[in-house]
């Protein structure tokens, strides 16, 4: 089981340390263990218990209500409530069950959730609106601390099989337009949005080659070698990634010569985008204007 600081707590529930403290004093609510100094932490199912409280506040339930109930009773409300809010909210209710999905490794709740979160939305703004942020809360896609590898990996591998499932319903049918080569450069591991650009342009037409993470820079000359590349689209997101990125652009430059070259990246060294024709995207919007 994972244990969190208040401020870790904080971050991923979105209530203040302040208002933590005062529910604990005042309703003995959310109530933190305590370490042998007496510092403060949290555990997965007050995690759980922390964000389903959060979306009842947010939908008019008010917190003396709230603090009476069991566990079973704030899960039965919020699922009473869930078809009678906004978009937005519901987006939230996703973001969290699918937080808890990962702290409790339960496959079953994932998959329903995602059936459920699909049908209602559409894989792409089901993506774009619901796991982006939950990638952003547990830490995947930014490489944080706050979830405990194995939960994060659980809850990756089980959204990229559901990219790739969906991506694959495409593959049968002869592409129309130019071709993309998808990778991600040594030392780059994190694949869920290398993923479902992969679903994104099979989705519109376009030919795919897919190389997936981590791929030594020696295999590219032997690509380039059998075919001609239209779009190269690769993702730095790591650190280490981000130091080589004016070799990685220069090697790819020279290899593919021919072709565009796209990289998304949240930031990027001003340098980068002078001494380069690289199209650098920052958003997935940017990269839906390139596909449409």
């Amino acid at each position: 089981m994972s244990s969190y600081s208040i401020d870790q707590f904080s971050q991923i529930t979105g209530i203040t340390k302040f208002v933590l403290r005062t529910w604990e004093n005042r309703y003995g609510f959310l109530k933190a263990e305590r370490t042998k100094t007496k510092i403060r932490f949290y555990t997965d199912d007050l995690l759980v218990r922390a964000l389903n409280t959060n979306y009842l506040l947010e939908n008019g339930i008010k917190i003396s209500a709230v603090s009476k109930m069991t566990d079973e009773e704030i899960s039965l409300e919020v699922y009473s409530i869930k078809n009678k809010v906004d978009h937005k909210a519901l987006e939230i209710f996703y973001i969290n069950k699918f937080i808890e999905s990962a702290l409790e490794f339960d496959s079953v709740g994932f998959h329903c959730t995602y059936k459920e979160g699909v049908e209602t939305f559409g894989v792409f703004d089901f993506y774009k609106d619901v796991l982006l942020p939950t990638f952003s809360k547990v830490g995947v896609f930014w490489l944080t601390n706050r979830i405990a590898p194995s939960q994060e990996h659980f809850l990756s591998e089980m959204i990229k099989q559901k990219l790739l499932s969906a991506a694959d319903t495409f593959s049968a049918i002869k592409p129309k337009k130019s071709n993309w080569l998808l990778f991600l450069p040594e030392n780059e591991y994190h694949d869920i949005g290398l993923i479902f650009a992969k679903y994104l342009l099979l989705s519109k037409g376009y030919d795919v080659i897919y190389l997936g993470p981590n791929v030594p820079f020696g295999s590219m000359i032997q690509l380039s070698e059998k075919m001609k590349i239209d779009n190269v689209l690769f993702f730095s997101v790591s650190n280490q990634s981000k130091t080589n990125l004016d070799y990685t652009i220069s090697y790819l430059q020279k290899t593919f010569s021919d072709a565009s070259h796209h990289l998304v990246c949240d930031s990027v060294d001003e340098s980068i985008s002078k001494n380069h024709s690289i199209n650098i995207m920052h958003t997935l919007d940017d990269f839906l204007n390139i596909v449409k």
